[in-house]
């Protein structure tokens, strides 16, 4: 038996007890802000009841709703700006047969001189030990030996959620001694690598085949080529100006951002306690924009059906938006739902009470 197997049955049989949280898509839950993962099988209930048969998710985030519609049979195409939440669904979503074989953990496992050692120069002190910082640098190196983009897909994939779980909060707003966030939690004993190889397992057991040429994108939902792919319905879940606070995604994942790409093409403000990466622009968290991002938004895909994922959290007010689809839709129905959104750490959670809204427009 190799020594990556050891390691693999003595994290899940001896050291930690894993129990993976089962859901009706047994899809692997990111902490991921705004995340409609609870909301599944609703959303589910709901799109059941129209008829489509190409969708597209245009604003994939971590990947679940993708995949949800996947199972559903769905031709799927995603699309996110975030590049780690393109990687997780292409290798969720667009990946139907690749997965980590035990000779590929052979290769991500490889030492060499040649590795670079950039993920442990610029955040030691900062996020993980100094061992879980030169083991990124070296698996992200290694990655890019892999035979094909789905399998590369797949270990970053892997990678990424392992970092979340290490992180204390499933953020990367805060850095030095995490100990006042160590609540003994499972996630916060396991290793970096520990995390790795269990999570390897994890992706590699969601990927199938669901027999469509499924299809993931990288880039500006406006500049999407609609024309070429035409989706017959069209689910959209953009960030919105919240009541307080901000819906930044770059300022709370730009670890994970910069991870998906090794930092290429990324400017770190090293000024920042925790070398956060540029912020990236988005017309929707913005009110002097925002109205307008939703005005043209609906104006493109006006030739399918459009689905909003909204909250009543959210600017502008649902109103606002139900006459703005009115303008391209003869149709607009609003099926609500309560939910309680939980963001932070076990000990101390916020929670944000809730409705719910999918404005549907046909």
């Amino acid at each position: 038996m190799s020594n990556i197997e050891t390691t693999i049955l003595r994290s899940e049989n001896n050291l930690y007890e894993y129990k993976p949280v089962v859901t009706p898509i047994n899809y692997p839950l990111i902490r991921y802000m705004g995340s409609k993962y609870k909301l599944l099988e609703w959303i589910n209930s709901e799109l059941s009841q129209l008829e489509f048969n190409t969708v597209l998710d245009g604003f994939s985030g971590s990947g679940a709703v993708s995949y949800m519609l996947k199972k559903m049979n769905k031709t799927v195409y995603t699309n996110d700006f975030l590049h780690f939440s393109y990687i997780l669904a292409k290798a969720t979503t667009e990946n139907s047969f690749q997965r980590i074989s035990e000779n590929d953990l052979i290769i991500l496992h490889e030492h060499n001189d040649k590795t670079p050692d950039f993920i442990q120069k610029t955040f030691t002190g900062i996020f993980y030990t100094e061992d879980e910082l030169k083991y990124l640098d070296m698996i992200s190196y290694n990655i890019k030996k892999l035979s094909n983009q789905y399998k590369k897909s797949v270990a970053m994939s892997a990678l990424i959620r392992s970092c979340i779980k290490k992180q204390p909060r499933g953020v990367f707003t805060i850095s030095g001694n995490m100990e006042k966030y160590n609540d003994g939690r499972r996630d916060l004993r396991l290793t970096v690598k520990e995390h790795f190889l269990e999570q390897v397992k994890v992706y590699n057991g969601v990927v199938f085949n669901n027999s469509n040429k499924n299809k993931a994108f990288y880039g500006d939902i406006f500049e999407f080529n609609n024309k070429i792919y035409n989706p017959d319905l069209v689910y959209l879940d953009p960030p919105y100006v919240p009541r307080s606070d901000d819906n930044c995604y770059v300022k709370r994942y730009h670890f994970l951002e910069g991870l998906s790409k090794y930092w290429k093409n990324e400017e770190i403000d090293f000024n920042t306690k925790v070398h956060k990466i540029k912020k990236k622009y988005t017309p929707f968290s913005y009110r002097k924009t925002a109205i307008s991002a939703f005005d043209e938004l609906f104006d493109k895909f006006k030739n399918s059906i459009i689905v909003l994922s909204y909250s009543s959290n959210g600017y502008p007010d649902l109103s606002v938006l139900e006459e703005l689809l009115g303008k391209y839709k003869k149709n607009v129905a609003i099926k609500k739902k309560n939910h309680k959104y939980h963001f932070g750490n076990h000990k101390s959670v916020k929670r944000s009470n809730v409705e719910e809204y999918l404005i549907i427009g046909r």
